[in-house]
């Protein structure tokens, strides 16, 4: 397999002769499986996943290229079965996932251990034309729960009611379930960047800002739309139309070449000339795929150059603590010569509950 090929290509670099394998985003992307127990160990031309009775059948059908070794007793002793089977010297773990008591267990059992990080999502952050084909449908699915939750909203409606909506008609439309914990934040919550879904009653005259997405077949979408509940007071159309247009400057301009610093920077020097610097707190966006958040970065930090492939999110917004927010977001795939959108509902300002 290609993937296995492309870790296996690492394997000098990081000094290792195999690669343990415990992150679920991972080993699905690596092999295939659905499930919610397993590891995968791969040698320099072996590639092993190990799970337990529970599993073994379903890992068959699922992870082609792979032996599937069912563990009885613990998953330590298998890998260590191995490492003997394989002579090998030096074994890659994921640092930032295996916990310190898992690490303690395989050190104990004597698998000698080297820490890495990056090797599955180096390759991760490059989708390819299946992958893509998939991030379009969850976007579609986030895309048709916006249009749908814009003739839904009404004044005196709970947040709570707006974010049981869009994951009910995000799991209509197909969808596994929402990418995250969905963001709804009316009025001066919508100074809240991560404002979840509250109790509080959407009133006349309130933006609303909507931050979720669809988890489906593996992968995420990420849409943020901000909307006018009734007539809006003129500084919020100010900020809503900054908002706007910084992220159609940056959905216009970003392109493979630039870092995600520079990326950043179109929207955000944009948002300050208009008067807003310190209002815009976060990065730019994020990488998509798999995970709501993985690489590259798109941010004042973000030092990985975008390539084609690439998918990320274009996310600005403005922040005005006790007054209100606005942010609008875009999924977007690096192409040769620029970018595409996967996510295309309507971004206008648009006044409803009426």
């Amino acid at each position: 397999m290609k993937r296995l090929e492309g870790i296996r290509n690492q394997f000098t670099v990081e000094k290792i002769d195999a690669l343990i394998v415990e992150s679920d985003a991972n080993r699905r992307y690596l092999s295939g499986f659905t499930g919610s127990a397993g590891v995968i160990f791969i040698t320099s031309d072996q590639a092993y996943f190990i799970t337990d009775f529970r599993y073994v059948e379903q890992a068959k059908n699922q992870c082609e290229g792979f032996t599937i070794v069912e563990h009885k007793g613990s998953i330590s002793n298998e890998l260590k079965a191995l490492v003997e089977e394989h002579s090998i010297t030096s074994v890659g773990f994921e640092k930032s996932y295996t916990t310190f008591e898992k690490y303690e267990v395989y050190k104990d059992t004597g698998i000698p251990l080297i820490p890495v990080a990056g090797l599955v999502e180096s390759l991760r952050m490059f989708k390819d034309e299946k992958e893509l084909s998939i991030m379009k449908e969850a976007a579609e699915i986030a895309d048709q729960a916006f249009y749908d939750i814009v003739d839904y909203i009404k004044p005196g409606m709970k947040e709570t009611e707006v974010r049981d909506r869009l994951e009910f008609t995000m799991r209509r439309l197909g969808a596994d379930r929402s990418s995250f914990e969905i963001i709804v934040a009316s009025g001066s919550r919508g100074a809240l960047p991560h404002g979840v879904a509250s109790d509080k009653v959407i009133e006349e005259g309130e933006f609303v800002t909507m931050d979720f997405g669809a988890y489906y077949k593996g992968y995420c979408s990420d849409i943020t739309r901000t909307v006018a509940v009734g007539q809006p007071t003129d500084e919020m159309k100010k900020v809503y139309e900054t908002v706007l247009e910084a992220q159609l400057l940056g959905v216009e301009q970003i392109k493979p070449g630039m870092t995600g610093k520079e990326a950043d920077q179109i929207c955000r020097d944009y948002i300050y000339s208009k008067g807003y610097e310190g209002k815009f707190g976060h990065g730019l966006g994020h990488g998509l795929g798999m995970e709501v958040h993985e690489g590259p970065g798109v941010s004042p930090k973000g030092n990985v150059v975008l390539k084609p492939g690439m998918v990320v999110t274009v996310e600005p917004g403005v922040y005005l603590p006790g007054v209100g927010g606005v942010r609008i977001e875009d999924d977007i795939v690096i192409t040769a010569d620029g970018n595409e959108r996967l996510t295309t509902s309507d971004k206008s300002l648009r006044h409803i509950g009426k």
